[in-house]
């Protein structure tokens, strides 16, 4: 069996290899050229340098298979082979798309005669070891044509799903990704918790690694969270601000569209704008309303020697 990839980045390449490892012929192409040239010397992997080489690369009716960024550079390719595939060929899409917009794509390509399967795909860069989580959507002869395919880059063959028509499997990967938001919301409140109770000196490393074995809130999650804090604890260099890729508020919305209550995913996403700097300003204003009504203390951005500072005026009314 042959495939083409398009997108070589960290999990495409992983893919990439895992497919080769499989027997099963990949034709690769990426913008970076770099990431074409890294896996040239494995056998069963050729390597294109251009979309259009990878099409010509191999006879109709071909697979493809998307592994790109969400977003814009998805939206570009998907575009593109909507012109350049043939009736008789297939395409997945494996990015992060909103599922809506798959169904979109769905009818587009199958008005061309082209196949089209959405894909969410999670296992990150340990997939190429421990295989992939595949949630596919589709039509069934479509999902038959690369069932092979999915054997391959699951953890064992079979253990992949048809979650049902197109947008299935991106609306699965969505709600995945939510929970993704809330569970890792409330590891990070817990081990916060764990760090104030300073009088008893825990060590937040060691408890992590006592959870990972026979707990109820084992994890993955768990296991890489359990891996950096043995080595740094207190996170030395890293910025409190986490960013959002996406899919916590399209299953945000989509929670209050269909009037299903979410509030840990919505809360745990309100939690990371509030890390980027976004809740500031509401901050900054309840400062100032305390000190209106209650001449409360108000903490300055920077004292004289570099420090945080309190406004001495308020701090001093605030003694009286």
């Amino acid at each position: 069996m042959q495939i083409g990839l398009v997108g070589l980045g960290k999990m495409g390449a992983n893919m990439a290899l895992k497919l080769c490892r499989a027997n099963i012929h990949v034709v690769g192409f990426d913008a970076n050229g770099k990431s074409v040239d890294a896996l040239q010397n494995e056998p069963g992997f050729d390597g294109a340098y251009s979309l259009d080489a990878l099409l010509n690369a191999f006879h109709t009716p071909r697979v493809l298979w998307l592994m790109l960024p969400a977003g814009e550079p998805t939206a570009h390719v998907v575009d593109e082979l909507l012109f350049k595939l043939t009736p008789g060929d297939l395409l997945v899409n494996g990015a992060n798309s909103f599922y809506k917009t798959s169904v979109e794509h769905a009818g587009k390509f199958r008005a061309a005669g082209v196949q089209f399967i959405d894909a969410g795909v999670s296992g990150g860069i340990h997939g190429l070891k421990d295989g992939y989580c595949i949630m596919a959507g589709g039509e069934a002869a479509a999902i038959k044509r690369i069932e092979r395919v999915l054997d391959a880059l699951s953890p064992h063959p079979g253990q992949w799903l048809h979650c049902g028509p197109a947008g299935a499997g991106h609306f699965v990967k969505m709600v995945h990704n939510g929970i993704e938001y809330g569970m890792m919301a409330a590891y990070a409140e817990g081990f916060s918790l764990l760090t104030a109770k300073r009088e008893f000196d825990l060590d937040i490393g060691a408890i992590a690694e006592n959870w990972r074995h026979g707990s109820v809130v084992q994890s993955r999650l768990l296991d890489l969270t359990a891996e950096f804090l043995k080595g740094d604890p207190a996170l030395s260099g890293v910025a409190p601000s986490v960013p959002d890729s996406g899919e916590g508020r399209w299953t945000a919305i989509e929670a209050i569209e269909l009037g299903i209550p979410a509030p840990v995913i919505s809360l745990s996403l309100m939690t990371r704008f509030a890390s980027q700097g976004h809740g500031d300003y509401a901050a900054k204003l309840q400062a100032m309303m305390r000190k209106g009504f209650g001449g409360h203390t108000v903490v300055s951005t920077v004292a004289e020697d570099g420090g945080v500072a309190l406004d001495r005026e308020h701090a001093a009314a605030g003694k009286k």
